[in-house]
């Protein structure tokens, strides 16, 4: 199973590991607990009693996942507390095992260009770089990817991101156990977000842990300095607009301008422009939400909705950060949505 529906619930998840082989050993143990990034900083630690600890199943390079889901990824860091008595399993998820590796331009030429049906274009950009632990799903998205310019020396998790997002698509990973074999893979998909904010609205009163945060003091007048010297340096002033977006006409004035300088002294005009705005956009205001469900498993990028009914804030943005918790055989989901005003 690859993708999730609302019917879905967390109480169905249970993590498996297996040999650094990638076959599996069964269950984790009963004194587990776990606790697993996804979105941010993209890792995960998996804490065990000494006495359960097992380096066949829990060592070096075994593989630690709940099947059908994002959830996993490899060992690659073990700390024995002994004040504790328990061992602390460390390592990165398999979309941080994305963030890396490299993307260059092949010998020659500035940029890598690709073309094709999307998921053909993810196939490529991932190759063999993880064996065959990675595979991308011979399925058609109808999307055709034309003179596509990957960015030179990004990460090939940027990479991919940057790709997936111009397509208004997410990017689905999975680890999949197909019937009749010994040994799992993870696949990377471009897959449809799904918006479930006319559906669900998840408040305090739903029972729902939710906090909304309305940051209202963000910049909103960007002043991004770029190459050369003193009179001859490049120098950009970039504006948030009443709808929230991005140009280079004043709205906020007086009282209201909050400005901030960005210095990328390398940069042309051009490339201080596209760094400048993704800068303004980290530093405008902005609407988060937090909030913990145990009835579903929403994917990064789907659209959910949450409700504040004390500050009447309202904020319906994509996931993007989730953080699995596992305590005494018991699972919470954290969820992080982040949108500008």
């Amino acid at each position: 199973m690859e993708s999730h529906t609302l019917e879905d619930t967390i109480s169905k998840i249970r993590f498996i590991t297996t040999k650094p082989t990638g076959e599996e050993c069964g269950e984790l143990c009963d004194s587990a607990e776990a606790d697993m990034d996804i979105g941010n900083t993209n890792d995960f630690e998996v804490t065990i009693a000494v006495s359960d600890y097992d380096t066949e199943r829990m060592g070096y390079r075994c593989r630690i996942f709940a099947p059908g889901t994002e959830y996993g990824g490899i060992v690659g860091d073990i700390e024995s507390i002994s004040g504790t008595r328990k061992v602390a399993l460390r390592g990165r998820t398999w979309r941080g095992m994305l963030e890396y590796k490299v993307i260059e331009p092949p010998a020659g030429q500035d940029h890598l260009t690709l073309s094709g049906e999307l998921n053909t274009v993810i196939r490529r950009l991932i190759g063999d770089r993880f064996g065959g632990l990675f595979v991308v799903p011979e399925a058609d998205t109808g999307i055709t990817v034309n003179n596509w310019r990957v960015d030179r020396y990004v990460t090939l998790y940027d990479a991919l991101q940057k790709l997936v997002d111009n397509y208004g698509c997410r990017l689905q990973i999975c680890y999949v156990q197909p019937e009749g074999l010994e040994y799992g893979y993870v696949t990377v998909r471009a897959a449809q977000i799904k918006d479930y904010s006319k559906d669900l609205e998840y408040s305090q009163e739903d029972g729902v842990h939710v906090t909304v945060r309305d940051n209202r003091n963000g910049v909103n007048h960007l002043v991004c300095a770029g190459r050369g010297e003193n009179q001859d340096r490049i120098v950009l002033h970039l504006y948030v607009q009443k709808d929230g977006t991005i140009g280079k006409t004043q709205y906020y004035k007086g009282l209201e301008e909050i400005e901030a300088v960005y210095d990328y002294s390398g940069a042309d005009k051009e490339k201080l422009e596209e760094d400048g705005r993704k800068k303004l956009k980290e530093l405008q205001n902005y609407k988060k939400c937090t909030m913990t469900v145990d009835d579903i498993d929403l994917e990064l990028g789907d659209i959910v909705s949450g409700y504040d009914a004390i500050t009447d804030t309202q904020v319906i943005k994509p996931v993007i950060q989730k953080i699995l918790k596992m305590q005494n055989g018991n699972i919470t989901i954290d969820y992080s949505v982040k949108g500008d005003e």
